[in-house]
């Protein structure tokens, strides 16, 4: 089977994660990075169009080469938009904000970064290294916060081995970006969860 046959059903399951009273499976992706593997589990039934816009975007392979950008350690860490070069990779439209989805940002969950623009997020993702509860809808300034679509499911370490790299200034970026590049090497659909 061609990779691209596992992502077929993927797009149902969103479209069905999205129907009243549908249930759908949580797909899983690994997150390969050259500093180890993230497995993501993502859940459509709560954020379908944030789903099926991150899942989107890894078959189309815009997150190969791609880099942690901005790592805060104790925050979070931050990536999915900007190339080895800090070049910023061409995106989709954004997306509608699914934060009112009763998911938190706590601990090793994965949520959409965005602008101050509720509505703004499109590629690029974060996930958190702590909890933040301050970014929740029910706590944000604003009063829509930042969607969670997922948590991490293995290569915790991972994460916090990428929270704790030393930053500086980088590309355009005055502070934050790891000294030591970390890249994203692929996301992938993980076919068999066993």
């Amino acid at each position: 089977m061609k990779l691209i046959d596992f992502w077929k059903p993927l797009v149902m399951l969103s479209a069905a994660a999205a129907a009243p009273g549908a249930l759908a499976a949580d797909p899983q992706v690994d997150l390969k990075t050259n500093v180890g593997t993230i497995r993501l589990e993502l859940y459509p039934a709560k954020a379908p169009k944030t789903v099926e816009n991150f899942l989107q975007y890894a078959k189309d392979g815009h997150f190969n080469g791609t880099i942690f950008h901005r790592v805060i350690d104790n925050f979070m860490i931050q990536g999915g938009g900007y190339d080895k070069t800090f070049r910023e990779k061409k995106s989709r439209d954004p997306i509608q904000n699914e934060a009112k989805n009763g998911l938190k940002n706590d601990l090793g969950t994965i949520a959409m970064a965005r602008t101050s623009a509720p509505h703004s997020a499109s590629s690029q993702f974060f996930i958190n290294g702590k909890n933040n509860d301050f970014l929740n809808a029910a706590n944000a300034q604003d009063g829509w916060g930042y969607a969670v679509f997922g948590k991490v499911v293995s290569g915790m370490d991972v994460v916090m081995k990428i929270s704790k790299s030393p930053t500086g200034s980088g590309g355009p970026f005055p502070a934050d970006v790891p000294r030591e590049m970390v890249v994203i090497e692929s996301v992938i659909l993980v076919a068999d969860k066993k």
